[in-house]
């Protein structure tokens, strides 16, 4: 576990799991010849060796105010994804982390996931007596509209599994709220869209006491796109717009100091944006 402060504003990692993988089965371009070639600021944080990138899924908690925040809620546990063998029907201690960062489920009072994909929702829900039930009983879910209006018509088992078990029981018991990104968490932490890697894809802003961060979510995957931006995931429903908002995203940042923190970078996860030529790198 990891934590930060941003201000007053208190920020915890509790990771699901980690792994390293073979980059083209995220970023096409991500060859193990390509990622070795940036070696230099990659090793041994953000890649082996042999050029394989390492990853975490992880969720963040954010403690603003008198309000206890989750951010992205990765695979959970029991969950049939056949698809993802490495993922079906896990069964990690994932509620126990959270209780040792300081925040039992049930003193949960908001979840944002930055987009429902399927290591993006899982712990929405917990399998009690054969039934999807709320992770967390007593928060409300803020489900992004334009997101949930696409993914809620998908039949593909891809986008469709996740929706089923671990988004629409929270609707089904009353515990979802559709935003957008104009309203606030807090008065320290509030969304902004970054659309691309799905149409509704939101980030998290935090900003306390003149100190900044950002988490990311799946707008960047992993370090290398700070080198290459536009490389975008094979799981981006619109590449382009992904390789877009990511470019603009770094150039806005760049030398500013703000923190970045992403859904899958690996420890030690956070960093800045800095200026390498015509392009960027994370600077930890």
């Amino acid at each position: 576990m990891n934590q930060w402060k941003i201000g007053d504003v208190k920020i915890s990692r509790v990771v699901e799991s980690e792994a390293q993988w073979d980059g083209t089965t995220l970023l096409p371009n991500a060859t193990a010849e390509n990622i070795r070639k940036e070696a230099e600021w990659l090793y041994p944080a953000f890649s082996d060796e042999t050029g394989k990138i390492k990853l975490s899924i992880h969720t963040l908690l954010i403690e603003s105010k008198d309000q206890r925040i989750i951010v992205d809620t990765c695979i959970g546990n029991d969950k049939v994804r056949p698809a993802f063998p490495e993922w079906n029907q896990m069964h990690l201690p994932f509620l126990e982390d959270l209780k040792k960062a300081g925040c039992a489920r049930e003193l949960i009072t908001k979840v944002i996931c930055t987009h429902l994909h399927v290591d993006h929702v899982g712990w929405n829900t917990m399998l009690q007596n054969g039934k999807w039930v709320p992770t967390f009983p007593n928060a409300r879910y803020l489900v992004g509209g334009t997101e949930w209006d696409f993914f809620s018509r998908q039949q593909d088992d891809f986008f469709k599994a996740p929706v089923e078990d671990s988004v629409r029981p929270i609707f089904d018991h009353g515990l979802a709220d559709l935003v957008d990104d104009s309203g606030k968490l807090t008065d320290e932490v509030w969304l902004e869209a970054t659309p691309g890697h799905t149409p509704g894809h939101f980030s998290v802003r935090i900003s306390s006491k003149s100190q900044n961060a950002v988490i990311t979510g799946d707008m960047m995957h992993h370090p290398v796109q700070f080198a290459e931006p536009q490389w975008s995931s094979g799981f981006c429903t619109d590449p382009k717009q992904s390789a877009a908002t990511r470019r603009a995203f770094l150039e806005r940042n760049c030398e500013n100091g703000k923190l970045i923190k992403a859904a899958h970078f690996a420890a030690p996860t956070v960093g800045t944006v800095a200026s390498a030529g015509n392009a960027f790198r994370l600077k930890v």
